[in-house]
């Protein structure tokens, strides 16, 4: 019953894509289409899904999350995905709630060690993307959550109150160690989170390993495996993810030269980008422009 209910709300304010809502930092998504692949960042978001199933890979990673599963990310990380049994008569039906950290961090200092699993605690570097199975309380929470979009009288009251509830579910749950992370300012995956807010300001400029752990306060091979550890990739991976998904960007919005775009994203030469280009996406960059330029026509 309680599922029925958080699959009929979310369908009910959910009205294609991934929306806002009056609620601060909840979002409700509906996606009629599973077969095209996706290119997006993740965020920092907490996502239960009510209907469907999607499949997202980062780096050399594959996770699959569908209807009574939540997927927690606590990086922004570049990632591939589609849903593989969405249709317009069964459509994929998600619930959201970003994460801010000092959220987490207040809750962190009413906790002690016995309310969190044994098995998650002193991980150096959790993965900044798990899976995990949603507990009957965390539905119902999150059920709760939806309610208050028929009563917006009381969001500013209720809302706070409820986020607290979700995220202390999800922290002391099995893929706690993940959110936990965010609350705590010295963690390895804070470090990692400040460096990567820097690879995506200065993604053109060039990367030397050694100045990025300088930037986390690491040692070269620490911040390479803490790295490596929270988003599947190299740091030299996830800049050329964030270089491509930009290009890509610039190219559907504006097809023009391709020359210019390659060299507006980092690259020094627009064969080699061309070449990466087509081995990320399947095709060159003018075909992949101009693909998805007809896709996008009425």
């Amino acid at each position: 019953m309680l599922f029925d209910e958080f699959r009929t709300l979310v369908a009910k304010h959910a009205t294609g894509g991934i929306s806002t809502t009056a609620i601060p930092g909840v979002l409700v998504s509906r996606m009629d289409d599973g077969g095209s692949q996706d290119e997006s960042t993740t965020g920092s978001i907490l996502a239960v899904v009510a209907q469907g199933t999607k499949r997202i890979s980062v780096g050399g990673t594959v996770h699959d999350y569908g209807a009574g599963q939540y997927l927690v990310a606590s990086v922004d990380l570049p990632v591939s995905g589609h849903f593989t049994d969405a249709t317009p008569e069964q459509p994929a039906l998600g619930f959201g709630l970003e994460l801010h950290p000092p959220v987490i961090a207040e809750l962190m200092l009413t906790a002690t060690a016995a309310d969190f699993p044994r098995s998650s605690r002193g991980e150096a570097s959790p993965p900044a993307i798990a899976v995990g199975e949603t507990s009957v309380q965390l539905l119902d929470a999150t059920l709760r959550m939806l309610r208050l979009l028929d009563h917006p009288r009381d969001i500013p009251v209720l809302a706070p109150l409820i986020e607290r509830e979700i995220l202390w579910l999800i922290m002391s749950g099995e893929q706690g160690a993940t959110v936990r992370q965010l609350g705590l300012a010295d963690s390895s995956l804070s470090r990692v989170r400040h460096v990567i807010r820097w690879m995506r300001e200065h993604f053109t400029e060039s990367l030397r390993v050694d100045e990025l752990a300088e930037l986390a306060r690491m040692s070269p091979s620490a911040f390479h495996r803490a790295f490596h550890a929270v988003t599947s990739m190299s740091p030299i991976q996830y800049q050329k993810s964030i270089r491509l998904q930009e290009a890509r960007l610039r190219l559907i919005a504006s097809p023009g030269d391709i020359g210019a775009t390659a060299y507006a994203v980092g690259y020094d030469s627009p064969s080699q980008f061309s070449r990466e280009y087509k081995r990320r996406f399947g095709a060159s960059p003018s075909e992949d422009a101009a693909f998805l330029r007809a896709a996008a026509r009425p």
